[in-house]
């Protein structure tokens, strides 16, 4: 009679298969995990192998064991071979169930073991920059570039879009169930809308740590801007931005971030998806109940007041919506290069032929880079002909922090672009602070909500950036247009002729 190792169960070809899927997928994952420990993986791709898709493959096995076994019983019973009511019975005195027990003892041991080692790579992998950012590569490309260059590139994308506790952790890989089909399926929206509906309330997670009741007084800011004509003037606007707050000892917050004072709360119904158009806002002191309405009164919402489901109360992400992710307009982009240095500003019409290049529409980064090149290069050979043979260098490094510029701003595959998402930091491009501070909105006794600059702004210094011997600080300058328009800026606002290109 042959001698046995195992239980004669244990003999048949399913178990043998899944022992052998799980033997080489617990070896590799052994493997891979003492990489991981001792050099680290940093590859996103080569992290799902590791601690999604090779754990599969070992459950897959241990169950094919059992089941093969079990199949096996099956089978005896039918063919009369053992008892149709029998179980197998478990006797560690003789050598094969001894063997088995032993192999299932351990085999569990080091499947915890390995399990519990895994589980926590695994969580915190999910949680990784590189996962959020570069598994999905051509679905956040944008967001993850923008992530990278943003204020907030050393902080975690979770510490924002899920925050601490265990509950939003797990709605938020429920929901990622269905990002992951869309995904596979294509079906996902190109650009990716915003706002996002199931983002996590903003003082639950900015406020760990921004806390708005100790942000007081004023931040000086300088914004460094070059006209469209052939010397790319130089035009700065110095000034003091009412940062505000709750001072100490105040009895109330002051300047911009009254609007998150404990005492006031702030609600408002948007008439589109993005909150950029917004007819109505109630304002109610929660110490004397007071609550004053304020209506569009160009454009007032039909019937009676809105309902509550469709009423949203302030937070943080209502103007500091594009933290970690803005898409800078080309405008702006070229601002940024001719200040650092990246694009010589004496070369004659940079800035307009830069912006006119990286605003045109391109299908692809590919087509962009050399449209990029072919305006630029192609601009000088015909109308400066000679400054191009004399500065050829500086306008291809121009051309270079163009295309830098555009390929770290807008994306064709996405159909994202500076458009798409507004920035309500300012008034400058977009509605931003003029969505309710426009002048417009009034109460029923005639009150308007304050739209007057120097509510949230002084202006120290413009122009050539040269600061007034005499200068008042409680009302700093009265705002100068760069080109000469006369009085025709004080009768509109800047985002209807500042779209992000040349006006």
């Amino acid at each position: 009679m042959e001698k046995r190792k195992l239980p004669r169960l244990a003999y048949n070809w399913t178990s043998a298969a899944g022992a052998l899927i799980a033997l080489v997928a617990g070896s590799v994952i052994i493997f891979l995990l003492g990489v991981n420990l001792i050099i680290g993986i940093t590859n996103p791709y080569l992290g799902i192998v590791l601690y999604l898709l090779l754990p599969v493959f070992l459950v897959i096995g241990l169950i094919l064991i059992p089941l093969g076994m079990y199949i096996k019983w099956r089978a005896w019973q039918r063919t009369g071979e053992i008892p149709a009511f029998k179980w197998p019975s478990i006797d560690l005195n003789i050598r094969r169930h001894r063997n088995a027990a032993l192999i299932f003892i351990l085999g569990s041991l080091l499947f915890v073991l390995v399990s519990s080692v895994g589980i926590y790579q695994a969580y915190h992998f999910t949680d990784s920059v590189a996962f959020c950012g570069t598994v999905c590569h051509k679905v956040m490309k944008p967001e993850y570039t923008a992530y990278r260059k943003s204020p907030h590139a050393r902080v975690a994308c979770v510490s924002c879009h899920i925050g601490p506790g265990a509950g939003w952790y797990a709605k938020s890989k429920i929901t990622g169930l269905y990002q992951v089909y869309a995904v596979a399926a294509d079906v996902y929206p190109r650009p990716i809308p915003t706002p996002i509906k199931d983002l996590r309330p903003a003082r639950e997670t900015c406020e760990e740590c921004h806390w708005p009741s100790y942000f007081f007084g004023a931040r000086q800011r300088q914004f460094s801007h070059y006209r469209y004509d052939e010397a790319n003037t130089r035009w700065t606007i110095n000034m003091l931005v009412k940062v505000g707050g709750s001072i100490p000892g105040a009895a109330r917050a002051s300047g911009i971030h009254w609007h998150t004072d404990k005492d006031i709360r702030i609600e408002y119904m948007p008439r589109d998806k993005k909150r950029q158009d917004i007819p109505w806002v109630r304002v109610t002191e929660r110490l004397t109940g007071k609550s004053t309405v304020y209506q569009d009164i160009t454009n007032p919402l039909p019937g009676t007041a809105p309902g509550g489901a469709a009423i949203r109360t302030m937070d943080c992400m209502d103007c500091h919506n594009r933290p970690s992710h803005d898409f800078h307009s080309p405008d702006y982009a070229v601002d940024n290069a001719i200040s650092t240095g990246q694009i010589d500003r004496s070369i004659p019409e940079i800035k307009l032929t830069a912006v006119d290049a990286m605003a045109k529409e391109y299908k692809s980064e590919q087509e962009a880079e050399s449209g990029i090149t072919n305006s630029i290069t192609g601009f000088y050979r015909n109308k400066y002909p000679e400054q191009y043979l004399k500065n050829v260098q500086e306008i291809n490094n121009a051309v270079l922090a163009t295309r830098s510029a555009y390929n770290t701003n807008v994306f064709p595959f996405m159909k994202a672009r500076w458009a798409e998402y507004p920035n309500n930091i300012g008034h400058f491009i977009f509605r931003g602070c003029m969505r309710c501070h426009d002048g417009n909105h009034k109460s029923s006794a005639g009150e308007a909500i304050p739209n007057d600059c120097r509510t949230c702004h002084i202006i120290l210094a413009q122009g050539n950036g040269k600061q007034p011997e005499q200068l008042d600080l409680r009302t700093g300058l009265d705002f100068r247009h760069p080109v000469d328009i006369g009085d025709a800026w004080k009768g509109g606002v800047c985002y209807e002729c500042h779209t992000g290109v040349r006006p």
